[in-house]
């Protein structure tokens, strides 16, 4: 168990003593730190954060990464030995499953964004521990980035929308400005387009651009729900009977907005002064700036208020119940709305903290006359934690009507602080969250070792990292980017700063969290008070802490790859000291171990790469022959929606432009014209559902088709099928009909081998080498399988056809399967590659090719010594201008930095 350390201060709030007496319905305010500590010491919350090389990519690039695994105050976590990271799609499937070795909290990979899997659109980077997925997913590291196509792409798009509503329909106009790769418009192009959702054709169209590009889509009117989960499928002629389709998320396409009221600790209370925070967002989820009024119900101006930061603001009134409060909002297209203000408690006690002291939070308690008549001489405690652990904790009896007390922030380290005020029976009454900052960074510096540079010339660049007192031994990652080709929004960017001490810690969209950490000043503090107003802070209940309702824990962490299951005979009887050897052929590496009383085994750490197989076999027991190995199956990670929708990008052509002319510029000049062998083939017959009775009353054509091809390169089949399996959606280890699914209709598909019904598990025991092809019926026509099965749709794999030969007995034999003999393919690590750096001698002339990298410089493992020193070197590429170099990272402590600096290449 990792040692823990916590700072518990219990000290008086209040001039008046610790009651000396509990009443019988009390619990002590002890009992209450006691808990949470020893929860807190059970369920240690881990976190993961991923340093990308870069804030966006192209179809071809790899995307390199650094993970950082932490626990306590973000401390290297010892805590689990292993991290998966996931790549999904906007359909929420998983296009990629990475599973890394952690060694000290840390570890690095790569994600190959390959044409053939990959297409221009937004993609999700998920990241998390098996330890993690015991608590909310919306904890786990869960990034948006934007990928474009330089290679492939023909057609440049930039779609804007036009809206009107109507009582519960709404009509959108939609302008598509089509453009080649050139910047020239494509000029009276017919363009055919479909409404499509769910897989279905809501409605269709066509139309011809005018000379300009541009192509008017005229929607129909459509209830509002039908249009926003829908997208527009375009396909543009490009002549010589080709064309080229384009898809359009619908998501924003309708102008609305919303805004949320959220009064400070969580209620308005008849006659106490209040603070409410407001948050405003139009269509795509992203913050719009408003002002408005507040009125009671005779009309009367009660506040104004407008937006501060992002659609966020603040404002106060002393509400007086049995009035109904009005929020009078204009919005920026100059519309207006109304909003319901919270209803007025009649009685009741508030939590209000002020943040604008450097050296102090102020608390105030403030309860209104009913209450204070009520609950007079009652004991109230007051419990501040951050990261789980409580670090301030006090008691008072209520005599008046309102207290405050300045509390020194150094009691707190920096980071998301809860406040909650509880009744002495243990009930939370309301709540409040702060954000404490100290001046407590790692001090980073970068020193180049020349002024300014050449292209091509050698960059060398020292590192200091110390803390606010001496030199500290940490573990960093760099990149260097050119700014010309990959400019950036910094206040956008994902950093270990906004993701380890704020996004972590919140459940929700956050628009640009590193805002609030890139070169902070009174004004981004404030705001950051406002949002954490506005942001839900729910890692744990204190009501399920007290009750001693602990989590279910279903997975402990991991420290390796971990193969287990059961030994058997063959009549089902467990088989108690039984000999299991292991074997990974690839690596010539075997080991043994002796099952338990109940027939179960397990390999530890065990060391294997993505692509191998394991051989588990139970033949040197005695009547080996008639015993069975079981394998347990892994465990897979639930899809969930994108939380961070807004940070997808539709126009990625003109966003992007900068960048995907870099890219294009590469690939033009890296590309080599491969040659052409034309071959003249006979025909073979593919094998096809066709081939048996069984499914003679399917279509004759499938509604969708995976080819082995496309497989060939899949180690695991299920993996894959996940994400190629257009028209299914995959779920809680089950493949669905999409739009079915979406409906409501959660009944699985059944699948076969050939003509053999199988569950979702046995594909995972089959390679994509294996299949020659995979067919999809969303509908089982004539043949009666669902009925019969019970399930909806029908996949179908067909496995290659072995030649027919002459085989002797001995060959026959081991065709034939071993039960005590098991071969299956398990997800290993997966291998990092090296970033590619080249070399030059400035001294001589370079025959090669123009250098156009947009990542001049990655790596993952920059390690300070004891001095807190260390050094690294790149060589320039040919493009001139300015160059950003990113360094972060952590101490053993866990105190983090962060660092940005420029150096210019003439």
């Amino acid at each position: 168990m990792i040692s823990r350390k916590f700072l518990l201060v219990i000290s008086l709030l209040f001039s008046f003593g610790f009651v000396a007496s509990a009443q019988q319905d009390s619990i002590p305010l002890s009992t209450l730190i006691q808990k949470t500590a020893k929860f807190q010491s059970s369920f240690p919350i881990e976190k993961v954060y991923l340093h990308l090389d870069k804030p966006y990519y192209a179809v071809g690039d790899t995307i390199w990464f650094k993970a950082y695994v932490t626990v306590e105050k973000h401390q290297p976590s010892g805590l689990s030995g292993v991290v998966y990271v996931d790549v999904i799609n906007s359909q929420d499937s998983v296009m990629e499953n990475l599973r890394l070795p952690v060694k000290n909290g840390f570890a690095n990979g790569n994600i190959t964004l390959t044409g053939d899997t990959y297409k221009q659109g937004p993609y999700r980077i998920r990241a998390y521990t098996n330890w993690m997925r015991n608590f909310d997913p919306d904890y786990f590291y869960d990034h948006t980035i934007n990928v474009g196509n330089a290679i492939d792409n023909q057609v440049n798009t930039f779609i804007s929308y036009k809206s009107s509503a109507k009582k519960g329909t709404v009509k959108v106009d939609a302008d598509i400005l089509y453009k080649d790769p050139a910047n020239t418009p494509y000029a009276n192009r017919r363009v055919s387009w479909q409404l499509m959702r769910n897989g279905d054709a809501v409605t269709k169209g066509s139309g011809r651009t005018d000379d300009k590009g541009h192509l008017l889509v005229d929607i129909p009117e459509n209830e509002t729900a039908t249009i926003t989960s829908s997208s527009l499928v375009t396909a543009i002629d490009m002549g010589e009977r080709k064309s080229v389709t384009n898809s359009f998320s619908l998501k924003a396409a309708v102008t609305a907005y919303d805004v949320q009221f959220f009064p400070e600790s969580g209620q308005l209370t008849n006659g106490i002064r209040s603070k409410i925070a407001f948050k405003a967002i139009n269509s795509k989820g992203l913050g719009t700036d408003v002002k408005g009024t507040i009125t009671d119900d005779q009309g009367t101006v009660m506040a104004s208020f407008t937006s501060a930061h992002l659609g966020m603001g603040v404002f106060a009134i002393t509400p007086e119940s049995g009035k109904v409060y009005t929020a009078n909002v204009t919005f920026p297209n100059g519309s207006t709305g109304t909003y319901k203000l919270p209803r007025v408690q009649a009685m009741g006690i508030n939590l209000s903290v002020f943040n604008a002291d450097a050296d102090n939070l102020t608390v105030k308690i403030s309860a209104n006359e009913l209450f204070l008549q009520r609950k007079q001489n009652k004991s109230f405690y007051l419990v501040a934690q951050s990261g789980g652990v409580i670090y301030y904790a006090a008691q008072t009896v209520l005599q008046n009507a309102a207290y405050t007390a300045n509390i020194p922030k150094n009691k707190f380290p920096t980071g998301i602080v809860q406040f909650t005020l509880f009744s002495s029976g243990g009930y939370a009454l309301c709540e409040r969250v702060a954000f404490v900052q100290h001046n407590d960074l790692l001090n980073l510096a970068l020193k180049p070792d020349k002024p300014s540079y050449t292209t091509r010339q050698n960059v060398r660049i020292a590192v200091s990292a110390k803390n606010s007192t001496a030199p500290v031994e940490g573990s960093f990652s760099v990149a260097v980017l050119d700014d010309t080709s990959v400019p950036t929004n910094e206040d956008s960017e994902s950093t270990i700063l906004s993701t380890l001490l704020l996004t972590s810690d919140l459940k929700g969209y956050i628009e640009k969290p590193n805002y609030y950490f890139n070169k902070p000043d009174q004004e981004k503090q404030d705001n950051l008070d406002i949002l954490m107003l506005t942001q839900g802070y729910r890692r744990f209940s204190y009501e399920d802490i007290l009750a001693d309702k602990n989590p279910p824990i279903f997975i402990a962490p991991e420290q390796g790859i971990e193969v287990s299951g059961i030994l058997r005979t063959n009549t089902g009887l467990p088989v108690g000291k039984g000999s299991i050897r292991l074997l990974i052929p690839d690596r010539n590496f075997s080991a043994e171990t002796i099952t338990d009383l109940s027939g179960n085994f397990k390999f530890s750490n065990v060391v294997v790469m993505d692509t191998s197989k394991i051989t588990l076999s139970a033949r040197n027991n005695v009547n080996g022959k008639n015993m069975v190995i079981t394998v347990n199956g892994e465990l897979y990670q639930k899809l969930s929606k994108n939380p961070n929708q807004p940070d997808e990008i539709v126009n990625i052509d003109s966003a992007m432009r900068p960048y995907l002319d870099n890219s294009r510029r590469q690939y033009q000049n890296s590309r080599v014209l491969k040659e052409v062998v034309v071959k003249s083939t006979k025909f073979e017959k593919k094998p096809s559902h066709s081939d048996f009775g069984t499914f003679a009353g399917l279509p004759g054509q499938a509604d969708h088709e995976i080819s082995g091809d496309q497989l060939k390169d899949c180690p695991l089949l299920i993996n894959c099928l996940s994400t190629m399996a257009f028209g299914l959606t995959y779920v809680d280890n089950n493949f669905y009909i999409t739009r079915d699914y979406n409906a409501g209709k959660k009944v699985p598909v059944q699948i076969y081998i050939g003509s053999m019904p199988v569950d979702v598990n046995f594909l995972s025991t089959i390679s994509g080498a294996e299949v020659a092809s995979v067919e999809i019926f969303l509908k089982d026509g004539v043949s009666g399988i669902n009925r019969m099965n019970q399930t909806n749709g029908v996949l179908i794999i067909n496995k290659k056809v072995i030649k027919k030969e002459k085989i002797t007995l001995a060959q026959l034999q081991a065709l034939i399967p071993k039960q005590n003999v098991v071969t299956f393919a398990i997800q290993g690590y997966g291998k990092a590659k090296e970033f590619y750096m080249p070399k030059y001698d400035v001294t001589k002339q370079s025959s090669l090719g123009a250098d156009l990298r947009n990542t001049i410089y990655w790596n993952p493992k920059v390690i300070t010594d004891k001095n807190g020193v260390a050094s690294f070197s790149f060589f320039n590429s040919d493009a001139r201008g300015s160059y950003r170099v990113i360094i972060e990272g952590l101490d053993a402590e866990g105190d983090l930095g962060r660092q940005v600096m420029h150096i210019q290449v003439k």
